[in-house]
């Protein structure tokens, strides 16, 4: 298992496509919201809303009692809470864990996973600057724009992180077996990087 955590606009998406070419296993990002619908039978638009950000205040204090670990039952109270959805993308990446190998790219899966021994887990990152380039050049937006979605995604991702993990920091890199940059290292070379890692860790 490789997870990825990666601010946005470093590439860390893209990494997790490139290594799964290169190692020949599957890659899950958006996936894992359509499979955590299909087992839980709720609408992937509710896993689409809370992908990696908290909904409004009321979660910190009304939800704060139900245990992070228990998938409830359609007919249990707070089946649709934003605690549950979690909860089943964190079994659907533990039942990944338990029978193939792959990559998942965020879904606080380095966390979710930290006391499996077949994990490699790392962060991607990258200065502002390089962000914005490569926003812009896939998205083609102003450089105010491309600033307002980095600030924007990465608090968001920060929160529902630290939320899930209790009081983790998301960008903290005693999380994480390798962090790179990939405007110091490139995309193509941080892929690289991970799949000589993932020999080494596992020889």
């Amino acid at each position: 298992m490789i997870t990825i955590a990666r601010g946005f606009g470093s590439g860390g998406k893209e990494i997790g496509m490139m290594l799964s070419e290169m190692l020949n296993i599957p890659c899950y990002e958006r996936q894992i919201l359509t499979m955590a619908s299909d087992f839980s039978g709720i609408e992937e638009s509710v896993f689409v809303e809370t992908d990696e950000k908290l909904r409004g205040k009321y979660i910190a204090n009304a939800l704060r009692k139900m245990p992070l670990s228990n998938v409830l039952e359609p007919w249990e109270k707070g089946f649709m809470s934003d605690i549950n959805v979690f909860n089943v993308q964190a079994e659907i990446i533990r039942s990944l864990a338990r029978t193939q190998s792959c990559i998942i790219v965020g879904k606080c899966a380095d966390d979710i996973l930290k006391d499996y021994q077949n994990v490699v887990s790392v962060y991607i990152e990258a200065p502002r600057r390089f962000c914005v380039n490569n926003i812009r050049s896939k998205l083609h937006v102003s450089v105010e724009r491309a600033n307002q979605m980095i600030s924007s995604t990465d608090r968001n991702r920060a929160k529902y992180y630290s939320y899930y993990t209790g009081g983790k920091e998301w960008t903290n890199p005693v999380n994480y077996d390798l962090v790179l940059n990939t405007e110091r290292v490139g995309k193509q070379r941080c892929a690289q990087m991970i799949a000589q890692y993932v020999k080494l860790k596992f020889a």
